[in-house]
């Protein structure tokens, strides 16, 4: 396949939040966003914008709402309070230019189906009914399976495919509409070193070969920290957005927890020491279930 010639990848405004007013050329933009459950407040006065060929990752600790901010920029989790708009209108109707690929799940009712069955639902899963067999079809599947180096399991059920070759297949079907902004929650979740770093790198190269916009969803930052161009770190105690040089510190994280948390950098890797890694919880809760948890020492999850 012809690929289009790289895209000039602008890079992103470092430093803080954005004010209010920057979000011309955003493809996505929130302001004032809150997301709760009931009485739980798990993030809010959230401004944000995402520009086009951007990497951003969304990192924080369990239960700090990152699947529910894809979900929300997927149009599938309402906010609280504030605006948010995807490619300058309702996240709900962005949904064909939108690439998703999904958490690892249990693959009981997907086993049998063939990696090459998949990618095509991404092409036209959405059409009700019988889908007439088309050679244009098979080819873009085709196409899409070389792209990101599956071919040789196209025809392979994914219940029989290792995780790291099950990601290539997911990372295709999200790829299968030509996406302006790309979506992964936990790509990553499971994998070994080796298919960590093809996958950043499949990913990595549709920002830069198309200047899609990326938001990846992690735990593990070390595979992405030299791709990433900001950081939005969720956690109890607030939020920061940032360089990750600026926002991955011991001062920014001990704050966003209400403890000490100290941030080394060893050998080009982010250690972080003493970060709780627990459901968020309302912020006049967070310095005492911050000081009431745990400790842990993490080598890749910030």
């Amino acid at each position: 396949m012809r690929r289009p010639a790289p895209a000039a990848i602008p890079r992103a405004r470092q430093g803080g939040d954005q004010a209010a007013g920057e979000g011309s050329g955003a493809v996505i933009s929130l302001r004032g966003a809150e997301l709760s459950y009931g009485t739980r407040v798990v993030w809010q006065g959230l401004d944000l914008d995402v520009r086009p060929g951007e990497f951003l990752a969304v990192l924080g600790p369990n239960g700090s709402g990152k699947t529910s901010f894809v979900r929300a920029l997927l149009g599938r989790q309402p906010l609280s309070a504030g605006t948010l708009t995807v490619l300058g209108g309702p996240a709900r109707e962005a949904g064909r230019h939108l690439g998703y690929v999904p958490q690892q799940a249990e693959l009981s009712a997907q086993a049998l189906i063939r990696a090459r069955d998949l990618v095509r639902f991404g092409i036209d899963g959405h059409r009700f009914g019988l889908r007439p067999r088309s050679g244009a079809v098979r080819r873009r599947v085709d196409e899409i399976l070389a792209s990101v180096g599956a071919s040789a399991y196209a025809d392979v059920p994914l219940g029989m495919l290792s995780g790291g070759e099950r990601q290539r297949v997911r990372i295709g079907q999200a790829l299968a509409t030509d996406p302006r902004i790309l979506l992964c929650d936990e790509p990553l979740l499971s994998l070994d070193l080796n298919h960590q770093r093809a996958v950043t790198e499949l990913v990595d190269a549709r920002r830069r070969s198309h200047g899609t916009s990326v938001v990846f969803v992690t735990h593990e930052i070390n595979p992405v920290l030299g791709l990433v161009d900001r950081v939005l770190y969720l956690a109890p105690g607030g939020h920061r957005i940032g360089a990750p040089e600026e926002v991955l510190t011991s001062q920014s994280l001990s704050e966003l927890y209400g403890t000490r948390v100290d941030v080394l950098r060893v050998q080009g890797r982010v250690v972080v020491v003493g970060a709780p890694d627990g459901p968020a919880s309302p912020p006049h809760h967070t310095h005492e279930t911050a000081h009431q948890a745990v400790p842990q020492t993490e080598e890749v999850r910030p």
